[in-house]
């Protein structure tokens, strides 16, 4: 008898004494606002436009 089989025999004598049920429940789908959808958007545009303008300035193509 090698130690694996040692091993692998104690494991199974004691694999399910101490057993967790585990329940697994679906996400809750995520919901959101009106109003926190619009504010998303608005702040993705301005902080888009933001680092274009922030681009352009870096790249000295805005002209006084």
């Amino acid at each position: 008898m090698t130690a694996p089989d040692v091993i692998i025999e104690d494991h199974e004598d004691e694999a399910f004494d101490d057993a967790d049920i585990v329940e697994w429940y679906e996400a809750r789908p995520i919901t959101l606002s009106t109003a926190a959808v619009t504010g998303a958007v608005i702040s993705a545009f301005a902080l888009g436009a933001l680092t274009a303008v922030g681009a352009l300035f870096l790249m000295e193509r805005l002209d006084d």
